[in-house]
């Protein structure tokens, strides 16, 4: 990948703290820790998609040598979920199994082949049900409810109407309307599914080390559903070998597990196959898309008009926020007069879905960025032309509430026209070869947590002492993306001292202060701020100190480079270690903290729902996708992506191109590739070697450019990195093969079946044209 940022500025950001015991294996992922002494856990699941469970029997199963514990549906009293209003899912089953997969039973053992042997043993009667695996049969007048309080097996309704549609449709050129469909996919994250959970019955604490991305939630949930005080309760985060959204929610065996810790009394482990990954994985669900858009001549868009349905699994998850963000994220990106937005989350029959990354606006910008595309054809205006025609102005607020404090979309456009030689090929590509194009954003983290208790947003404390080292203490968690790294860069940089003084320690709940973990984008500008908050407040102390050893006035302290001295270029100075010295007279080891909280004003509308999608900031991202495209086979390959982002600021520039890259290749797995398909609710493709992903040999090169916008309200003027850029690559690269074959689809993963049949259709239309006007001739 070429960064093109490097080139220009000559920074180049340093490697991720934790780097090198990644590469080295020194980094210990939770099926790398001590399990001595540790039972086997494992998940006895539903062979049936939709049943009343009529009996259970597990005394063969208890009377088995080796076996410690045994739990049913029956020791679990208390629902739980991710969204406080919407708990309607059971750690095991209770009454009824709503998909194929879901835990009944679970058997903690002194070793994997007696456990298995126990799971054998318990006998459990169903009484099926009719069970619906898409929504429209989900939606049927005669359907069977998944959830008795929720007619229609609607999770969620939204109706969201924003300026005068009506008057907008009116006044445009052109309106058209299309209907796309994207599949369910997957995280697919390398790392499966693994809990290690001790319980001491003599102290009545609980030790549980897992996965999550946000541990503060996992802790929550466990004093929830073993009616627990939170006191009593540890949640460790080892290194997790990636997320991207799938470990946001707690997850029903991170609760068997600590249940059968608790029940055994001593420790347990357990990690899920793959299938069984795949099958707990809260992924993208399928999404149908209606949408309908509003242009004049010059390219202006005057109305859109948006209905979202959600195939949204068996129980609700965080389903009521992704409806709510497939709406609010239609706003933000374009200058839109009017906005309608209509969205359903429907129960079915299937694994629940949730989070992934670009939550909730993936498949809405798929839906609105290739509606524009065949437009602007129809219209004869550039794809370029158009986006610049909409762009929004900074500062502003958006209809919905969403505040805009810094917009570097236009730059961005700038970059990928300029570097891919748009204007030079555009339309004059060899047959089968095309550009496509395509813009999307993200937000920076939610301004308004789901679990609201008042507290900051985050918060960070530090730790200095006798060695003149600086631990950071974050509850942010690290799943890869780098946020330790750039914690301990903030504080370094506020303080003025190399990263070598900085020490990280995250994401322990008796250690670390709480934060609301990994999700939505939100750790580098809201503990970032948290970090230089608490540097700064360290840093006071620090000068202080100097001042008093110099005999000098706080306010003529400098500090450059880890030396303090009187004035720039004084000649009395002090090294770090000497201010340390000073500062621990009479106090000791020095602690002190930090912390964020995200202003009223950015925290959303008045509507029912404003609160999703409100944000600190933006990121913004324009993409060039380069495609060649086999009309005989319907093969299609990326041969370059052009795509820069605007991140405010790149505190880590190193990262930031890592997680455009990355951004790039899961937006291209969506649109090429990946999919779940079920057959009667069983998951068809849940392996490694059947779920189709990108691998290196399919990998174009990518050539990212870094805008920076300097957000007035971000640490350093930095915003999101993570997931701004994901959502742009399968709309250009749709309307690249739209631009090279005359074909537009209307379904994704734009696999060769469906390309080819598309073709077929186009040849068909085309001669049954033909023989139209023969006939009429």
């Amino acid at each position: 990948m070429t960064i093109v940022y490097e080139a220009r500025t000559g920074r180049h950001g340093v490697p991720l703290i934790d780097g090198v015991d990644k590469v080295t294996g020194r980094a210990l992922y939770t099926a790398d820790l001590d399990r001595a002494g540790a039972l086997v856990g494992v998940i006895l699941r539903s062979p049936v998609a939709h049943a009343e469970i009529i009996r259970v029997d597990t005394s063969k199963a208890r009377a088995l040598d080796g076996v410690a514990a045994v739990l049913t549906g029956a020791d679990c009293r208390v629902a739980y979920g991710v969204l406080p209003i919407a708990m309607n899912e059971y750690p095991l089953a209770r009454d009824r199994v709503r998909y194929r997969g879901e835990p009944v039973a679970a058997v903690a053992a002194i070793d994997e082949t007696t456990a298995q042997r126990a799971l054998e043993l318990i006998e459990i009667e169903y009484r099926e049900l009719p069970a619906y695996f898409e929504s429209t049969d989900a939606r049927a007048p005669d359907a069977v409810l998944l959830h008795d309080n929720k007619p229609g097996n609607v999770e969620r309704e939204v109706h969201h109407d924003f300026g005068d549609l009506d008057a907008g449709f009116a006044a445009a050129d052109l309106v058209r309307e299309h209907r796309v469909c994207c599949a369910e996919i997957n995280h697919a994250q390398i790392e499966p599914h693994a809990c290690l959970a001790e319980f001491d019955p003599s102290s009545g604490r609980l030790t549980v080390q897992d996965v999550s991305q946000v541990v503060y939630y996992l802790h929550l949930m466990l004093a929830r559903c073993l009616e627990m005080d939170e006191a009593q309760i540890r949640v460790i985060k080892p290194f997790v070998g990636g997320g991207f959204g799938a470990r946001v929610e707690v997850l029903n065996f991170e609760i068997v597990t600590a249940m059968l810790a608790r029940a055994a009394g001593g420790k347990v482990f357990m990690q899920l196959t793959r299938e069984e990954t795949f099958l707990t994985h809260r992924s993208r669900p399928q999404t149908d898309v209606v949408l309908k858009l509003g242009m004049r001549k010059d390219g202006r868009f005057t109305a859109c008009a948006c209905e979202v349905t959600q195939r949204g699994g068996a129980y609700a998850g965080y389903g009521v926020v992704t409806i709510l963000y497939a709406g609010a994220l239609l706003q933000g990106i374009y200058d839109i007069p009017a906005i309608k937005y209509d969205g359903y989350r429907v129960y079915a029959n299937l694994p629940p879905c949730g989070a992934m990354r670009g939550h909730g606006g993936v498949n809405t910008r798929f839906a609105f960025e290739t509606l524009v595309d065949k437009m602007a054809r129809e219209l004869g205006l550039d794809p370029f032309a158009v986006r610049r025609a909409n762009l929004l102005r900074a500062p502003t607020q958006t209809m919905n509430g969403l505040m805009v404090q810094s917009y570097g979309l236009a730059e961005c456009l700038d970059a990928v026209e300029r570097a891919s030689g748009w204007k030079e090929r555009f339309g004059r590509m060899p047959a089968g070869k095309a550009l496509g194009m395509a813009c999307s954003h993200y937000v920076s983290g939610s301004a308004k947590p789901i679990h609201f208790t008042g507290e900051p947003h985050a918060v960070i404390h530090l730790k200095l002492d006798h060695d003149g080292g600086v631990t950071a203490l974050t509850g942010a968690a690290d799943i890869g993306q780098g946020s330790s790294t750039m914690v301990a860069i903030a504080v370094a940089e506020t303080l003025g001292v190399g990263l070598d003084r900085i020490r990280v320690v995250s994401s322990d709940t008796a250690i670390t202060p709480k934060d609301n973990g990994a999700y939505s984008s939100r750790i580098t500008f809201m503990v970032g701020n948290a970090a230089i908050a608490a540097a700064q407040n360290l840093k006071m102390l620090l000068v202080e100190a100097a001042a008093k050893k110099l005999e000098s006035a706080p306010e003529e302290i400098v500090c450059d480079g880890g030396v303090f001295r009187v004035g720039q270029g004084g000649q009395a100075a002090l090294s770090f270690k000497e201010v340390v010295s000073a500062a621990l007279i009479d106090e000791g080891a020095i602690s002190v903290k930090g912390s964020f909280t995200c202003p009223v004003e950015f925290q959303g509308g008045k509507h029912r729902g404003g609160a999703v999608g409100s944000t600190m900031g933006f990121s913004y991202a324009a993409q060039v996708v380069e495609t060649s495209v086999d009309d005989a086979t319907g093969q299609v390959s990326v041969d370059k992506v052009w795509v820069a982002l605007d991140c405010g600021r790149a505190i880590n520039p190193l990262a930031v191109a890592g997680q455009i890259e990355g951004s790039v290749w899961m937006g291209m797995g969506q649109a090429l590739c990946e999919e779940t398909r079920y057959l009667d609710g069983l998951a068809a493709h849940a392996s490694f070697l059947d779920y189709r992903m990108p691998t290196i040999v399919e990998s174009p090169a990518i050539e990212a450019f870094i805008v920076e916008s300097k957000d007035p309200n971000g640490p350093f003027g930095a915003k999101e990195a993570s997931e701004g850029a994901l959502a742009g690559f399968p709309p250009a690269l749709v309307s690249a093969i739209g631009h090279a074959i005359g074909v537009d689809l209307l379904e994704l993963p734009a696999t060769p079946d469906r390309l080819l049949e598309a073709i077929g259709k186009r040849r068909q239309k085309a001669a049954a044209a033909a023989r139209k006007q023969r006939a009429a001739s």
